[in-house]
């Protein structure tokens, strides 16, 4: 079969090539893949900026935002041939820390855990793979065409778990959120918004576009612009963080109504000073019991609930996300941001 490999640390190494099909294990499903989603962690990897590879190995699958039909299950399985799938990424460690050993691997403590296509196993970025049955996730089949889209979704999922249970320390009932970043995970955490009945605002320095539309389809409001200065006044109860820009995150502190929740879901590069005034954020943060709060990744849980809540979804509005489809021999060219791209895949299952 064909897979896109690479060499973790090492960059210019991504190719596609032939390798031995895989033999599910005791236990595992086994899997062709539909599609693979492409986002800033792949890139990183293709980059050499981070990545482990499976032990006694220097190659191997890239890929984890994964998408697949069900050929064989083991018996007694509560799958079947011909489930769509997608697969859990993380995995606990072999020595579970508390953490990991009540199910919360993505909140694991000691860094031992393992994680398809970036962390020590092969990813899903290949025409078959096999996955443990405890690690799939079924989904819906009208999601056939945008069921890749379900990782990360899981990791918005997860972030509005962790907001709702801070909320839940007193009166809890949030009017406002405002998204920052209309990328894949801010779109999807805006969608989820909207499911909750909030009044919804995504901020994105893009102009008027398919950004704006998609916000606007959802029911909110698109704000195109790199300062929250407009929310000055009318502060909103709940932030999603989605850029990782450093401004944006400092301003994003004092900028909530009381008992605001700042959730920071974007990674900021390193190496960027900015001048803050401590002492008002601390003020801020205290004097309204506000809350900040980082989040990575998602367990079994979360990727079901992003399941369930991608099939209450409008299904077309889903696939205008996917501005790219290119076939796995071509694979590479995802791996360079195109203008007006929002979310990019490989199409697995097309030869050229």
């Amino acid at each position: 079969m064909r897979a896109l490999t690479f060499v973790p640390g090492v960059k210019g190494t991504l190719e596609v090539e032939e390798v031995p099909d895989p033999k599910p294990g005791q236990g595992e499903l086994l899997v062709q893949g539909l599609a693979l989603g492409v986002c800033g962690t792949d890139r990183e990897l293709e980059r050499a900026e981070y990545g482990w590879p499976p032990p006694g190995r220097d190659r191997m699958v890239i890929g984890h935002e994964s998408l697949g039909r069900v050929l064989e299950v083991p018996q007694g399985s509560a799958f079947s041939p011909g489930d769509l799938v997608v697969g859990v990424v993380r995995r606990p460690d072999p020595e579970p820390c508390g953490a990991c050993a009540r199910g919360e691997f993505d909140m694991c403590r000691n860094g031992r855990y393992t994680e398809r296509g970036i962390k020590e196993i092969d990813g899903y970025a290949s025409e078959l793979w096999t996955v443990e049955a405890a690690y799939a996730v079924k989904l819906d089949p009208s999601l056939a065409a945008v069921g890749v889209l379900v990782e990360p979704a899981s990791v918005v999922a997860k972030a509005w778990e962790q907001i709702e249970r801070i909320g839940s320390r007193a009166w809890y009932e949030p009017r406002v959120l405002l998204v920052t970043g209309a990328g894949p995970i801010g779109l999807l955490a805006a969608l989820l918004g909207r499911q909750r009945g909030l009044e919804v605002h995504v901020l994105d320095r893009a102009g008027r576009g398919l950004k704006s539309d998609l916000v606007e389809a959802l029911g909110g409001i698109y704000h195109s612009a790199s300062t929250l200065e407009t929310f000055a006044a009318a502060k909103p109860d709940v932030i999603i963080e989605c850029t990782g820009a450093g401004q944006l995150v400092i301003d994003s502190m004092t900028c909530t109504a009381a008992a605001g929740i700042v959730c920071l879901c974007g990674l900021s590069p390193g190496g960027r000073s900015h001048r803050v005034d401590a002492g008002v954020i601390n003020r801020d943060i205290v004097l309204e019991n506000d809350v900040i709060f980082g989040t990575v990744n998602g367990n079994l849980r979360h990727f079901r609930d992003a399941a369930a809540a991608l099939a209450q979804a409008d299904a077309e509005w889903l696939q205008r996300m996917i501005t790219r489809r290119v076939p796995l021999a071509r694979a590479a060219e995802v791996f360079e941001p195109a203008d007006n791209d929002i979310k990019a895949i490989i199409d697995l299952t097309t030869q050229t």
